[in-house]
């Protein structure tokens, strides 16, 4: 059976379709297929600006009033500022390098989790936890990097490990991006500890990781319908 569709875009340029089902059904499927040419470099060089190669700077005002919300901490974590600022080492000190050390920092101090639960842990509890998915690492990253000053937002998409193309290794993925002047959005997968798209294929960006979720929405039914939830990606090179 198949659904009525509808598409339409979200309040940051991603593409949303809407299914609406008219009849009964015992399993639904979703497949999506993707043709993706990718030129991102494993090593990237960034062209900064020069105002903002080093930490603090102040972003212009165009560029605050427009990163908004995305600059804006969520609150409720006391803990991550104090702890963000442990990678400032000096004022003033490189931009780029202070981003990294949060990135890898954050790896050092927690440990990745599978997490089949919905949701996204706060910042406060990945750090009280010590643990958490990419997801929840993701979310720790931008919250302290808000704290810093930075414009930061989530990015859902796919990892590509091109040792394991078509292998079961190959998976969804969330991570974070980070705005510098002149370089644009710079993605830090803290999961990974790596900067930049080298491995990465971004498929949407919202203020955090619950505007990014791949699928979304609701069935009528008793609580024990659902049964079962599998998720398969395989990424092949062409």
């Amino acid at each position: 059976m198949q659904p009525t569709r509808d598409w339409s875009q979200d309040v940051f340029g991603n593409l949303v379709a809407v299914a609406e089902f008219g009849a009964h059904a015992s399993e639904l499927t979703v497949t999506s297929e993707l043709a993706i040419e990718t030129s991102a470099e494993a090593w990237p060089v960034f062209p900064i600006a020069p105002r903002a190669q080093s930490y603090p700077f102040e972003y212009a005002a165009e560029e605050a009033t427009d990163l908004g919300a995305l600059r804006s901490p969520a609150g409720g974590s006391p803990d991550v500022a104090p702890w963000a600022k442990r990678f400032v080492l000096s004022r003033p000190t490189d931009t780029l390098a202070v981003l990294k050390d949060l990135s890898s920092g954050i790896l050092a101090n927690t440990t990745y989790r599978r997490r089949e639960e919905e949701g996204v842990q706060t910042a406060a509890e990945t750090l009280a936890i010590g643990s958490g998915s990419c997801r929840d690492l993701a979310g720790l990253f931008i919250e302290a990097a808000r704290t810093l000053g930075f414009g930061a937002r989530a990015v859902s998409g796919y990892l590509v490990d091109p040792q394991s193309l078509g292998a079961s290794e190959n998976t969804t993925h969330a991570w974070a991006e980070a705005y510098l002047p002149g370089a644009g959005w710079i993605a830090f997968d803290p999961t990974n500890a790596t900067v930049g798209n080298g491995s990465l294929i971004p498929v949407s960006v919202g203020r955090c990781n619950a505007q990014t979720s791949p699928v979304s929405g609701s069935y009528v039914g008793a609580p024990n319908d659902m049964i079962a939830l599998e998720v398969d990606v395989q990424i092949l090179a062409i």
